[in-house]
């Protein structure tokens, strides 16, 4: 078998003992790890065999963002980004400016908006003051779980009053019955987003695969995808046919409540559709909402009284959805940020199981959870999602953030139990959730280490005890991914037999200090043996 790939003077870096492999060269063809040797695999090239000197370079298996939504997470950063404005004046000062450049009537699109910028007074189109005055706009906020809404764009989706839904979400309107702007939950979204202007197939293709490319760079080599909405699973499919796929990505379309035994049956038959790079395998479920909203589902109401329902109306037709999914060998993911909802996912699957855990369900961002929570997942088999740098970037330590204040100081104390889940046994997963916090995947693995804002790291952590170490991290990134897939015996491993997917990274993560992690270069990403990003210095 040719080979396809030769990299030399490697320092191949083994995740699950966290020591170089003797070996300092690597060969790959049809997409497998073929060879693990020295100087001498040189004599394996071809005439068509990619060779390079790494110089040095350390070489470790690919990372997999363990949440993501790439193709979704496109579309929404389109727009404008607010990510960086901390108050509201920077919120104003920005959108003037996106204001100023739109056309007559032209919808403003905007994106990673966060309550912390409103202080303590509350989330609605007012508090922005005249800048949207006229402008229909719609701006996701930074959860992805709400937006807020023009007065101008409500008056264009026809949105007067207070509406019933499906699911726990909400048009929150004022004392007189006035919508506010703020839209809690996806129908709520729904409900003026379906009258704003979309992109074209065309365009929507090309920021995804721009997205991709960056991704790539950024030393991605897979993602778990947390959705599959609209034609996102054509747009993969279109993606791959045109060679701008470089993730290997595992899908979960997701299962909303009031879905049908039809619903069910159908997302039961869509599993194993795919390509050779893409691939449904799994459905998302959502438990609760967020903190930030007052929507997730705590065992005790938040400081506003909020945050005491399940998403589902009824929380036991969610266990029977994960029931039936258990019964026809199909993993779970389930959304469940607060108390609440963790428990109760916790309960369904246990029930669900009868016994055998040969299932693999996972639970999504676990944000606050009690200690007699804890050693469940390990027990049940259940993984542990996590995102860390949801803890980094939008809670501070002193408590003085949305999330925090709205659970007291007990239950803010207990965010992103990342080692207490890992030393009760949990296998622990780490991804971005981008677009909700940025995708470099050294970034990830940078807050879980040291917990604090990327926008100062000189800032105290958020729960220090709770920090990963550097070998945890780089197995949250590696190792586990990959078990959560079924695929361990595949792919998280450098070792003969072996995907192909490699990071190489211009130093040793393991040795650089937890405040410079994130800026270690990204020297060479591989997919498949073939080669998606490529650093001039190579």
């Amino acid at each position: 078998m040719p080979t396809d790939l030769l990299l030399l003077s490697a320092r191949l870096l083994d995740p699950a003992t966290g020591r170089l492999l003797p070996q300092t060269a690597l060969a790959a063809a049809d997409g497998r790890i073929t060879h693990l040797g020295g100087p001498e695999l040189r004599s394996l090239a071809g005439p068509a065999t990619t060779v390079i000197d790494l110089k040095g370079a350390v070489v470790t298996p690919g990372f997999v963002d363990g949440h993501l939504h790439p193709v979704s997470g496109a579309e929404r950063t389109a727009g404008t980004d607010l990510s960086g404005c901390t108050d509201l004046a920077a919120v104003r000062a920005v959108l003037a400016e996106a204001v100023r450049a739109l056309k007559p009537g032209e919808w403003l699109r905007g994106w990673g908006l966060d309550p912390n910028a409103f202080g303590s007074g509350p989330v609605e189109a007012r508090a922005l003051g005249a800048v949207l005055d006229g402008v229909p706009a719609l701006i996701d906020l930074f959860d992805a779980h709400s937006a807020l809404a023009s007065p101008r764009a409500l008056e264009l989706a026809g949105v007067t009053g207070p509406r019933s839904f499906d699911q726990a979400a909400e048009i929150v309107c004022d004392a007189d019955g006035r919508p506010t702007g703020l839209l809690l939950e996806d129908a709520a979204c729904e409900a003026v987003e379906a009258h704003a202007p979309r992109p074209t197939e065309a365009q929507a293709q090309a920021r995804a695969a721009e997205v991709l490319r960056g991704m790539a760079a950024a030393g991605l080599t897979g993602g778990h995808a947390m959705d599959a909405h609209g034609d996102s699973l054509e747009r993969y499919a279109k993606l791959e046919a045109a060679g701008e796929l470089p993730l290997r990505v595992r899908i979960a379309p997701q299962c909303q409540p009031g879905a049908d035994e039809a619903a069910v049956a159908a997302l039961i038959a869509a599993q194993g559709t795919g390509g050779r790079y893409w691939r449904v395998a799994g459905v998302k479920l959502f438990m609760d909402g967020t903190i930030d909203n007052g929507t997730a589902w705590l065992e005790h109401p938040d400081c506003h009284g909020e945050s005491t329902h399940a998403f589902w109306p009824d929380p036991a037709a969610y266990g029977r959805v994960i029931a039936e999914l258990h019964r026809a060998g199909i993993p779970t993911a389930t959304h469940a940020i607060g108390d609440a909802a963790v428990r109760h996912a916790l309960d369904s699957i246990e029930r669900a199981q009868a016994g055998t855990t040969s299932v693999r369900h996972r639970i999504e961002h676990i944000e606050t959870v009690p200690d007699d929570t804890l050693r469940r997942f390990a027990r049940l088999g259940v993984l542990a999602s996590m995102q860390p740098t949801h803890c980094c970037e939008f809670t501070r330590a002193d408590h003085t953030d949305n999330w925090s204040r709205r659970l007291g100081e007990e239950r803010a104390a207990r965010a992103w139990r990342c080692r207490d889940l890992w030393e009760a046994g949990a296998r622990v997963v780490l991804g971005s959730d981008w677009p909700i916090a940025p995708y470099a995947p050294l970034g990830v693995m940078a807050g879980a280490r040291h917990r604090r804002p990327s926008r100062d790291l000189t800032e105290p952590p958020h729960g220090p005890g709770q920090a990963l170490t550097p070998l945890q991290a780089l197995q949250g990134y590696t190792l586990n991914p990959a078990w959560a897939a079924g695929e361990e015996q595949l792919a998280g491993r450098l070792a003969v037999g072996y995907r192909a997917d490699l990071t190489v990274l211009a130093e040793n993560p393991l040795d650089v200090p937890d405040t410079e992690l994130a800026e270690v270069p990204v020297l060479l990403t591989v997919l498949d043996g073939r080669p998606t990003h490529r650093a001039a210095a190579l």
